[in-house]
């Protein structure tokens, strides 16, 4: 990699490194060494910048969270309908081959490091509500047009359906389940809970 002059540039270098060894090692697997070869940089120099390798885990958590955070929007922003939005966030949920993949791949590499940092938890507190929000906005929205009958407050409903993709992205990735047959699930709970079939 070019060897970037200014400390801004160095970090973004050192946070698209230590992703790339996430994804190929996972974040316990990952050593410091493997940063430093991905980066083009001794081991020292990564240490330079991080001190601590987990708070360079917790930048790239940072910066995952917000780049899924920013795709979702856009997906679901270029619709008008409650209708449209809300299929547009369940889909951009899943976990799909491409960069929607390799995100959800990292962010659960991650976990580990949401369990034993504070600033990661928070970071990671953020992005959960975040998504949630979405969910939220495009569920009240539905219930003021009368496209959706809520089966629950809002808000207990958009954080149900976070929890879902959560749990079965995870199932996606190993291979248990297909994003296809996910989706189709994620449709039938807002089928159940919102009274709107979002198949047709």
């Amino acid at each position: 990699m070019p060897r970037p002059r200014n400390q801004t540039a160095r970090r973004a270098q050192l946070i698209a490194a230590a992703a790339q060894a996430v994804l190929e090692h996972g974040a316990a697997q990952a050593r410091l060494r493997d940063i430093a070869e991905q980066a083009g940089l001794t081991p020292a120099s990564v240490l330079y910048y991080y001190p601590d390798v987990h708070e360079l885990f917790t930048a790239v958590l940072a910066q995952g969270t917000a780049t899924y955070g920013e795709r979702r929007e856009q997906d679901i922003g270029r619709f008008t309908s409650a209708r449209e939005r809300l299929r547009a966030c369940i889909r951009s949920g899943v976990p799909r081959p491409g960069e929607t993949e390799d995100t959800s791949r990292l962010l659960y590499e991650l976990a580990p490091v949401v369990l034993r940092n504070k600033a990661a938890a928070e970071d990671n507190k953020r992005f959960i509500d975040r998504q949630t929000e979405l969910y939220r906005q495009v569920l009240e929205d539905g219930a003021r047009s009368g496209e959706f009958q809520l089966a629950a407050p809002a808000d207990v409903l958009a954080r149900s359906f976070v929890a879902l993709e959560d749990g079965y992205g995870m199932h996606v990735l190993v291979g248990d389940i297909t994003a296809d047959e996910v989706e189709e699930r994620l449709l039938l709970h807002a089928r159940l809970a919102l009274g709107v079939d979002l198949t047709g």
